[in-house]
Protein backbone atom coordinates (compact mmCIF):
# COMPACT_ATOMS: atom_id res chain seq x y z
CA UNK A 1 0.00 0.00 0.00
CA UNK A 2 1.31 3.46 -0.87
CA UNK A 3 1.70 6.27 1.62
CA UNK A 4 0.24 8.74 -0.90
CA UNK A 5 -2.68 10.67 0.65
CA UNK A 6 -2.09 9.11 4.06
CA UNK A 7 -1.56 11.22 7.14
CA UNK A 8 1.95 11.39 8.56
CA UNK A 9 2.28 8.97 11.48
CA UNK A 10 2.98 10.54 14.88
CA UNK A 11 6.61 11.05 15.88
CA UNK A 12 8.75 13.07 18.29
CA UNK A 13 12.39 13.91 17.67
CA UNK A 14 15.15 16.40 18.33
CA UNK A 15 16.64 18.52 15.56
CA UNK A 16 19.67 20.73 15.23
CA UNK A 17 18.37 24.07 13.94
CA UNK A 18 19.91 27.54 13.94
CA UNK A 19 22.52 26.67 16.56
CA UNK A 20 20.10 24.98 18.97
CA UNK A 21 18.62 21.59 19.75
CA UNK A 22 14.86 21.87 19.23
CA UNK A 23 11.95 19.44 19.45
CA UNK A 24 10.22 18.44 16.21
CA UNK A 25 7.01 16.42 16.06
CA UNK A 26 4.62 15.25 13.39
CA UNK A 27 2.38 18.16 14.43
CA UNK A 28 5.05 20.57 13.16
CA UNK A 29 4.34 19.28 9.65
CA UNK A 30 0.74 20.49 9.75
CA UNK A 31 -0.82 23.85 8.84
CA UNK A 32 1.82 24.52 6.20
CA UNK A 33 3.47 22.73 3.31
CA UNK A 34 6.42 20.63 4.41
CA UNK A 35 9.15 18.68 2.68
CA UNK A 36 10.81 15.83 4.55
CA UNK A 37 14.08 14.73 3.00
CA UNK A 38 15.65 11.53 4.32
CA UNK A 39 19.33 10.86 3.69
CA UNK A 40 21.57 7.98 4.80
CA UNK A 41 24.13 9.62 7.10
CA UNK A 42 26.07 12.70 8.10
CA UNK A 43 29.75 12.96 7.09
CA UNK A 44 29.19 11.09 3.82
CA UNK A 45 29.48 11.89 0.13
CA UNK A 46 26.26 12.48 -1.80
CA UNK A 47 24.37 13.74 1.27
CA UNK A 48 26.15 17.09 1.64
CA UNK A 49 25.67 17.82 -2.07
CA UNK A 50 21.91 17.34 -1.70
CA UNK A 51 21.55 19.23 1.58
CA UNK A 52 23.71 22.04 0.18
CA UNK A 53 21.55 22.20 -2.96
CA UNK A 54 18.45 22.47 -0.76
CA UNK A 55 20.18 25.17 1.30
CA UNK A 56 20.97 27.13 -1.88
CA UNK A 57 17.27 27.00 -2.84
CA UNK A 58 15.79 27.30 0.66
CA UNK A 59 14.65 30.91 0.18
CA UNK A 60 12.54 29.83 -2.81
CA UNK A 61 10.84 27.13 -0.73
CA UNK A 62 10.21 29.63 2.08
CA UNK A 63 8.57 32.04 -0.42
CA UNK A 64 6.06 29.24 -1.06
CA UNK A 65 5.44 28.80 2.67
CA UNK A 66 7.31 25.49 2.73
CA UNK A 67 9.51 24.22 5.56
CA UNK A 68 12.17 21.62 4.83
CA UNK A 69 13.22 18.95 7.30
CA UNK A 70 16.37 16.91 6.68
CA UNK A 71 16.26 13.54 8.46
CA UNK A 72 18.90 10.88 9.02
CA UNK A 73 19.34 8.14 11.58
CA UNK A 74 22.21 10.09 13.18
CA UNK A 75 21.83 11.87 16.53
CA UNK A 76 21.25 15.61 16.91
CA UNK A 77 24.79 15.81 18.35
CA UNK A 78 26.18 14.37 15.12
CA UNK A 79 24.14 16.91 13.12
CA UNK A 80 25.72 19.72 15.15
CA UNK A 81 29.24 18.32 14.72
CA UNK A 82 28.69 18.03 10.94
CA UNK A 83 27.31 21.58 10.81
CA UNK A 84 30.34 22.85 12.74
CA UNK A 85 32.90 21.14 10.48
CA UNK A 86 31.45 21.24 6.96
CA UNK A 87 31.31 24.47 4.93
CA UNK A 88 28.48 22.99 2.86
CA UNK A 89 26.37 22.01 5.88
CA UNK A 90 27.00 25.42 7.54
CA UNK A 91 24.71 26.84 4.80
CA UNK A 92 21.77 24.69 6.00
CA UNK A 93 19.13 26.84 7.71
CA UNK A 94 16.37 24.22 7.92
CA UNK A 95 16.08 21.68 10.76
CA UNK A 96 18.25 18.56 10.65
CA UNK A 97 16.15 15.98 12.46
CA UNK A 98 17.72 13.10 14.39
CA UNK A 99 16.19 9.63 14.06
CA UNK A 100 18.51 7.37 16.12
CA UNK A 101 15.56 5.16 17.15
CA UNK A 102 14.78 4.61 13.43
CA UNK A 103 11.07 5.24 14.13
CA UNK A 104 10.63 8.12 11.68
CA UNK A 105 12.43 6.25 8.89
CA UNK A 106 10.19 3.24 9.56
CA UNK A 107 7.06 5.43 9.57
CA UNK A 108 7.95 6.79 6.14
CA UNK A 109 9.00 3.31 4.93
CA UNK A 110 12.54 4.32 3.90
CA UNK A 111 14.51 2.41 6.55
CA UNK A 112 17.14 -0.08 5.42
CA UNK A 113 16.74 -2.36 8.46
CA UNK A 114 20.01 -4.29 8.14
CA UNK A 115 22.04 -1.07 7.86
CA UNK A 116 20.15 1.22 10.23
CA UNK A 117 20.17 3.88 7.50
CA UNK A 118 17.49 5.53 5.40
CA UNK A 119 17.13 5.55 1.64
CA UNK A 120 17.02 8.96 -0.04
CA UNK A 121 13.31 9.55 0.45
CA UNK A 122 11.55 12.81 -0.36
CA UNK A 123 8.04 13.49 0.93
CA UNK A 124 5.90 16.55 0.21
CA UNK A 125 3.22 17.01 2.85
CA UNK A 126 0.21 19.30 2.55
CA UNK A 127 -1.13 21.52 5.37
CA UNK A 128 -3.56 18.79 6.43
CA UNK A 129 -0.56 16.53 7.16
CA UNK A 130 -1.17 14.28 4.15
CA UNK A 131 1.63 12.99 1.95
CA UNK A 132 1.18 14.24 -1.63
CA UNK A 133 4.50 13.36 -3.26
CA UNK A 134 6.87 10.47 -2.61
CA UNK A 135 10.18 9.92 -4.31
CA UNK A 136 12.69 7.33 -3.10
CA UNK A 137 16.15 6.86 -4.58
CA UNK A 138 18.88 4.31 -4.11
CA UNK A 139 21.55 5.91 -1.95
CA UNK A 140 24.00 6.37 -4.82
CA UNK A 141 21.63 8.71 -6.70
CA UNK A 142 21.39 12.35 -5.65
CA UNK A 143 18.31 14.57 -5.93
CA UNK A 144 17.76 18.00 -7.49
CA UNK A 145 16.29 20.82 -5.35
CA UNK A 146 14.99 22.78 -8.35
CA UNK A 147 13.00 19.79 -9.60
CA UNK A 148 11.63 19.30 -6.09
CA UNK A 149 10.66 22.98 -6.01
CA UNK A 150 8.78 22.54 -9.31
CA UNK A 151 6.93 19.52 -7.90
CA UNK A 152 5.96 21.45 -4.76
CA UNK A 153 4.64 24.28 -6.95
CA UNK A 154 2.58 21.76 -8.92
CA UNK A 155 1.20 20.15 -5.75
CA UNK A 156 0.24 23.57 -4.38
CA UNK A 157 -1.38 24.53 -7.68
CA UNK A 158 -3.46 21.34 -7.87
CA UNK A 159 -4.51 21.76 -4.22
CA UNK A 160 -5.76 25.30 -4.86
CA UNK A 161 -7.33 24.62 -8.28
CA UNK A 162 -9.74 21.67 -7.99
CA UNK A 163 -10.50 20.10 -11.34
CA UNK A 164 -7.12 20.99 -12.85
CA UNK A 165 -3.98 18.88 -13.16
CA UNK A 166 -0.40 19.72 -14.09
CA UNK A 167 1.10 17.91 -17.09
CA UNK A 168 4.73 16.81 -17.39
CA UNK A 169 7.28 19.60 -17.05
CA UNK A 170 4.60 22.03 -15.88
CA UNK A 171 5.90 25.27 -14.38
CA UNK A 172 3.98 28.14 -12.78
CA UNK A 173 2.12 30.11 -15.45
CA UNK A 174 2.08 27.22 -17.92
CA UNK A 175 -1.13 25.65 -19.19
CA UNK A 176 -2.81 23.02 -17.05
CA UNK A 177 -5.36 20.38 -17.99
CA UNK A 178 -8.96 19.92 -16.91
CA UNK A 179 -9.57 16.17 -17.16
CA UNK A 180 -12.81 15.37 -18.95
CA UNK A 181 -14.34 12.95 -21.40
CA UNK A 182 -13.51 15.43 -24.19
CA UNK A 183 -9.76 15.04 -23.54
CA UNK A 184 -9.71 11.24 -23.79
CA UNK A 185 -7.45 10.25 -26.67
CA UNK A 186 -6.72 13.87 -27.66
CA UNK A 187 -3.47 14.46 -25.82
Amino acid sequence: MSLINTEVKPFKATAYHNGKFVPVTSDDLKNKWSVVVFYPADFTFVCPTELGDLADNYAEFKKLGVEIYGVSTDTHFTHKAWHDTSDTIKKVQYPLVADPTLAISRNFEVLIEEEGLAYRGTFVIDPAGKIKIIEVHDNGIGRDAKELLRKVQAAQYVASHPGEVCPAKWTPGAKTLAPSLDLVGKI
